[in-house]
């Protein structure tokens, strides 16, 4: 989703890719990633958070906080599953001024 966003800046504007992934970085908080499965179904199969820009990698430093784990098939041939936690969110400030707890976070 990333690469796309960049592609999609560089189609109306010619900028340079460290300073397109610094303004993506700074703009996303959270990233949510579905795609369509083998049964034609579309599921969530991960939610990341954006940690920011890392200017010695020129990349976007990302963690993943849930992964879609998939459990088997229905009676009637669809995937199931669920999202497991598997990271904790670090960047907490947004929400705690908006007055949501974190604790649990």
């Amino acid at each position: 989703m990333l690469s796309r966003l960049e592609t999609m800046v560089l189609m109306g504007l010619s900028i340079p890719i460290p300073a397109i992934r610094r303004q993506i970085a700074s703009g996303i908080d959270i990233m949510v990633h579905l795609s369509r499965m083998r049964d034609k179904s579309r599921k969530v199969l991960e939610i990341l958070e954006i940690d920011g820009y890392d200017i010695p990698s020129g990349e976007i430093r990302t963690h993943p906080l849930f992964e879609f784990e998939e459990s088997g098939e229905d009676k009637d041939g669809r995937l199931t599953g669920r999202l497991k936690k598997v990271g904790c969110l670090s960047h907490t400030q947004k929400l705690r001024r908006a007055g949501i707890s974190t604790e649990d976070m």
